[in-house]
């Protein structure tokens, strides 16, 4: 059985503290395979560069040995019964005493010897440090066609024309926070939209974000991943309108509303050519209106076909 209490030594023999100031957040779900590798070079990390931290693996209800390898290792394992990304991450976070916080995945795909990169942002006053794999750089295999090329770009799109962000990555999941930073969030989604969330609201909060280049390697799993293309991105975007009311429901309505009010005058103006009314439009020495019957019959043909109207149709409104 994990357990609940910090295992931490001093930070000359093992890089962990008692008094962090850096957490390293670890989700974890059946990640047997890499969790050793990515605990061992936050480790080494934190030695290399003399940083006071901590190494929490939030456990998400593994059913393979990675509890038991991470506290092998000296980690501090934290248990979390609700299941989903944003639960196992909130979980950790709660149980962390760094003043700042780096997150990162488990399954062997991110560079956790760039932390003291984000560390040093976190350090001058930034309160959310997001790492850019776009910028860092992707290695072949490590990212589906599907969410190099269309997903993450188009989400990312979306997040920055509705809230503005100043983040080209919002899914990378690596990056760094303040303690203060989050605790101002009051982060609530329990999945993979958890990343998009933390985005958004520092977004909204106007925090001091910026972010660094990371690369993304093949993870080394040997189990199918745990994200759902179709399912994910839809909570994603789901998350993105819902908290967007502006473009959920102002600027649609007011379309409508600009559709319905103009119909009425076009179907006007047809059944006025209809009738063959003469309405003097000139803009100094410009006809706007000019032509041969046949042709002002065939204007007036298209826009009643456009409009949905028929010839002595009566409009009403």
């Amino acid at each position: 059985m994990p357990s609940t209490s910090p295992i931490t030594s001093e930070a000359g023999n093992t890089g962990l503290s008692e008094t962090p100031e850096l957490s390293v957040v670890l989700p974890c779900l059946d990640e047997s395979a890499t969790i050793a590798v990515c605990i061992e070079q936050v480790r080494r990390t934190l030695l290399a560069h003399n940083i006071s931290g901590e190494i929490i693996v939030a456990d998400n209800g593994s059913t393979d040995s990675s509890r038991d390898i991470a506290e092998a290792l000296g980690a501090r394992v934290v248990l979390v019964e609700s299941r989903g990304y944003g639960s196992a991450l909130m979980g950790g976070i709660s149980a962390a005493r760094g003043r700042y916080i780096v997150m990162g995945d488990t399954d062997g795909s991110y560079d956790f010897s760039r932390i003291p990169v984000f560390l040093r942002e976190l350090r001058s006053g930034y309160e959310l440090v997001m790492g850019n794999r776009f910028q860092g750089g992707i290695q072949p295999g490590a990212m589906p066609v599907l969410h190099h090329y269309f997903g993450n770009p188009l989400l990312t799109g979306i997040g920055r024309l509705l809230f503005k962000a100043q983040c080209w990555d919002f899914h990378c999941g690596l990056r760094g926070f303040t303690r203060s930073a989050y605790d101002r969030m009051h982060l609530r989604t329990t999945g993979m939209e958890f990343a998009s969330e933390m985005v958004v609201k520092a977004s909204l909060f106007k925090m001091r974000m910026c972010e660094v280049p990371t690369t993304l390697s093949p993870d080394g799993r040997h189990r199918r991943s745990h994200l759902r293309s179709w399912h994910d991105g839809w909570r994603h975007l789901r998350f993105l309108l819902l908290y967007s009311p502006r473009w959920l429901f102002f600027y649609p309505g007011l379309g409508l509303l600009l559709a319905g009010t103009c119909r009425p005058l076009v179907a006007v103006a047809c059944r006025l050519l209809q009738a063959k009314v003469v309405i003097p439009m000139h803009f100094g020495t410009f006809p706007v209106l000019t032509g041969r019957p046949e042709q002002l019959q065939q204007l007036v043909g298209e826009s009643t076909r456009v409009w949905g109207l028929s010839p002595g149709q009566t409009v009403t409104w």
